[in-house]
């Protein structure tokens, strides 16, 4: 399977290449030529371990040898604490797919500690080096942190909205004091770090000159990684209530996870709806809702992940709802940067149908923590109740899949606000306690973070 960019102005590359390009070198974002059509096989890869499950469905995407591959899954998943990475738990309607079982408690490791032993792979392979720069809204930075601390020949540059994280998340990343991670503080916006890794990335002397590779959900490993839960829930369900079908309520911010979703549908996954799930910042769902993405102030909430007004992977979606025409895509791209709008009469028609949007603010969000957990004993963090209580909004024919993005004990505050007691415990959040932290705090200059990049490289 070899890569093109939305962008249209690459030659195709393996997919070893793409994921060490992460960002492609014309600025957009790398697809696969083609996505395998796993319809006809369904029976079969039903029964399917989740590991065996992940190889079955990654292997036509990667150039790596079964063994290594298999190798690769093996080592990626062996630090998560339920026997099959993901579990999903029935809790009155709806069926949640707990994400939240590897080292950092947040959906984010499924896809990085695998990609952090995937750029290992190479590197050992090619020779070089690699660093590493990503921005984070909360949960990528810890994340990708697990994924590649004490790795050789590689640094990690992880910026973070200075004061717009929870203290959780703040400190599962800037506690780690490996000699390879350097955590920054930004202050601004996430949406201010992300045009940061953009404009960075977009320097091709700069990016060749300090070997930079991305963690972010421009990195089509990431996506890969994800499919797999989508599979694997979906047939644990339709096992249990003998159905046919799913749908999903996923809360997003950056498109990430919910376009891994997609990618499944379009794999041949049988999926009713994906319900895309904000919080206030919904320019996302607004799109879904009433064809309007236009950009605006990032509002803080209690669930900060979700915080951001410019998705960077709406782009690969965008491609596909401009007939996969990359010139007709860099003219959409191209006008959203002067007007910050894309009105989907712009685009082809929606011909699949299988999106649709919500959003719930703060206050719906808390009644949502607080009326789960009286009702069936089941402790919510904010992200995931967003996705509780749009996926109330929704009718749906089939049974309903909500993603549980990160554990509640990440968000202690909320969960305090919304159930009354501080119950939101975890062995790992506990042990961050006292730990010594280390952070640069800067400010949004793409300048000033090159400079502090290029110091700082492994080469």
């Amino acid at each position: 399977m070899n890569y093109i960019s939305t962008r249209g102005n690459i030659k195709p590359i393996p997919f070893s290449d793409a994921v060490l390009m992460g960002l492609a070198t014309d600025n957009g974002l790398l697809l696969p030529e083609s996505i395998p059509d796993f319809s006809s096989q369904m029976d079969e890869l039903k029964n399917l371990d989740y590991r065996t499950l992940c190889h079955r469905l990654m292997s036509p995407f990667v150039d790596f040898p079964d063994a290594e591959l298999r190798d690769l899954i093996d080592r990626s998943y062996s630090s998560f604490r339920a026997p099959e990475v993901v579990e999903v738990r029935s809790v009155g309607d709806f069926h949640m797919l707990e994400l939240f079982h590897g080292p950092t408690l947040a959906f984010k490791d499924v896809a990085l500690q695998f990609l952090g032993n995937v750029f290992e792979k190479i590197l050992k392979e090619r020779g070089g080096a690699l660093n590493i720069l990503a921005a984070t809204s909360g949960d990528t930075g810890s994340a990708a942190i697990s994924g590649v601390a004490n790795k050789s020949n590689m640094n990690i540059f992880v910026m973070h909205p200075h004061n717009r994280v929870s203290r959780i998340q703040e400190l599962q990343m800037t506690s780690v004091l490996n000699s390879n991670v350097f955590n920054i503080a930004v202050d601004g916006t996430f949406d201010d770090c992300q045009a940061i890794v953009k404009a960075v990335f977009a320097d091709l002397d700069f990016k060749a000159e300090c070997s930079l590779g991305a963690v972010n959900s421009i990195n089509w490993a990431r996506i890969l990684a994800q499919v797999v839960y989508y599979f694997y829930s979906a047939f644990s369900v339709m096992k249990e209530k003998g159905s046919s079908a799913v749908a999903f309520s996923v809360p997003t911010g950056n498109f990430g996870d919910i376009f891994a979703g997609y990618i499944a549908y379009r794999m041949g996954l049988p999926i009713e709806k994906l319900i895309l799930a904000t919080n206030t910042n919904d320019i996302l769902s607004r799109f879904f809702e009433n064809g309007d993405y236009s950009s605006g102030d990032v509002a803080a909430t209690l669930s900060p992940s979700m915080d951001i007004q410019i998705a960077s992977n709406f782009e690969r979606y965008i491609y596909y709802r401009c007939g996969e025409d990359s010139e007709r895509l860099r003219s959409v791209m191209d006008a959203f940067s002067e007007t910050g709008r894309i009105q989907a009469s712009e685009l082809e028609p929606d011909t699949d149908g299988v999106f649709v949007g919500g959003k719930a603010d703060d206050q719906r969000t808390l009644d949502t923590i607080k009326r789960v957990w009286r009702d069936h004993g089941y402790l919510l963090d904010p992200h995931s109740a967003v996705g509780w209580a749009v996926a109330e909004d929704v009718e749906c024919s089939v049974p309903v899949i909500c993603l549980a993005t990160a554990h509640p004990a990440k968000f202690p505050a909320a969960v305090k606000d919304a159930v009354g007691s501080d119950i939101a415990k975890d062995p790992i959040v506990d042990a961050l306690e006292g730990l010594p932290t280390e952070c640069s705090v800067m400010g949004p200059s793409v300048e000033d973070i090159k400079a502090f990049i290029r110091k700082s490289c492994v080469s």
